[in-house]
């Protein structure tokens, strides 16, 4: 049976649309996905992404057991406040899931991992772990709001009188009573993610509505994350895929040498032979658009289209594939049997709320 969030009521009485996500009941949109879409680039927007799973990490084995788990190295955390955003790989450098790790006031650490592969992901850190001295608390009494745009960080002050945040940097959290404040998101835009209790969130929501926030559903934020260029785990990322061969090379820490993070070998290994594939953005003219799973046709062979949509930003259609490493340029996408052009393009495709200087030139 599906679960509902705490929010689940306000959805209906606001008129959104539910779907079954990842076992959860959510929003695809409430009136418009393209007016809630522009809404987070030019204005505000929230989400309710309730159904993400929190798990806090304590114990004096917490360091030892995510530099083992995470390609990112959790010792860049150097103190409180501060996020990193990582892969969690298998053993042949497979993603099992990609997360944000944070740094906790009390020497603790906190994930935030996808909802669809929360079993999984639960099961491998309670393998991996075995034997260390920490304990693993999934925290199912807390809810989570995104807020995000430009007009973001003006409204939560304006609800929260917490001044502090217009100055606090991307990857950073703030504690403001019950509330965990992250200057992180999902759509490429300012903003903030808030996790809260329960029991506070419809309160906050409608507080956020009553400040000029836009309601949005899971249509604008898939539409908002890949103009962004954000890889959604199971489609641009898989346990089929390692990260650099997935847009995340940045995101693995070969550095220091000893730290011997599962899936190490595996990249090293891929990293010394050469990537055979890559993932990049696709422009099409406008027509039809290319969903997952796609052909793509390039001179040096085939690859796929992971995600595809219509971008609201760019008027016309755009994808990320996975195509051959030396792939560039002028390709063909297969669409119902016909095929149609694209041009291959670095993601992301808009950045500060605009198309990408140059991005439909050539």
């Amino acid at each position: 049976m599906s679960r509902q969030t705490p929010l689940f009521q306000a959805h209906k009485a606001s008129g959104g649309r539910i779907v079954e996500f990842a076992g959860w009941q959510l929003p695809i949109q409430y009136v418009s996905l393209i007016e809630e879409h522009h809404a987070v680039r030019k204005a505000a927007g929230m989400f309710d992404v309730s159904h993400m799973t929190v798990v806090d990490l304590d114990g004096p084995d917490c360091v030892a057991a995510l530099s083992r788990l995470l390609a990112n190295n959790v010792a860049k955390l150097t103190e409180s406040g501060r996020a990193l955003y990582s892969t969690m790989l298998n053993e042949q450098g497979g993603i099992i899931d990609d997360l944000i790790c944070y740094r906790m006031p009390n020497d603790g650490y906190r994930l935030v991992v996808n909802a669809a592969t929360r079993q999984k992901d639960l099961a491998w850190i309670q393998q991996q772990v075995g034997g260390m001295d920490l304990s693993i608390n999934e925290r199912e009494d807390l809810a989570m709001i995104a807020l995000q745009g430009p007009e973001a960080a003006a409204i939560l002050t304006a609800i929260s009188g917490l001044e502090a945040f217009e100055s606090l940097r991307p990857f950073r959290f703030m504690m403001h009573g019950d509330w965990f404040i992250a200057r992180t998101g999902y759509t490429g835009e300012d903003g903030c993610e808030i996790i809260l209790p329960n029991d506070q969130a419809v309160a906050l929501w409608q507080q956020l509505i009553d400040q000029g926030a836009t309601p949005c559903g899971l249509g604008a934020r898939d539409s908002l994350r890949l103009e962004a260029g954000l890889n959604l785990y199971g489609q641009d990322m898989t346990t089929e895929t390692s990260p650099l061969e997935s847009n995340l090379a940045w995101t693995v820490a070969f550095d220091p040498q000893a730290r011997d993070f599962i899936g190490r070998a595996a990249l090293e290994q891929q990293r010394a032979e050469g990537l055979q594939m890559k993932l990049v953005g696709l422009v099409l003219e406008a027509g039809g658009i290319a969903r997952s799973g796609a052909r793509v046709l390039t001179p040096h062979g085939d690859g796929h289209v992971t995600s595809g949509a219509f971008s609201p930003t760019l008027e016309r259609p755009i994808a990320m594939a996975r195509i051959p490493f030396k792939a560039d340029g002028d390709v063909q996408v297969e669409l119902r049997g016909k095929t149609r052009p694209a041009r291959v393009v670095q993601l992301p495709f808009v950045r500060n709320g605009s198309m990408r200087d140059g991005l439909l030139d050539g």
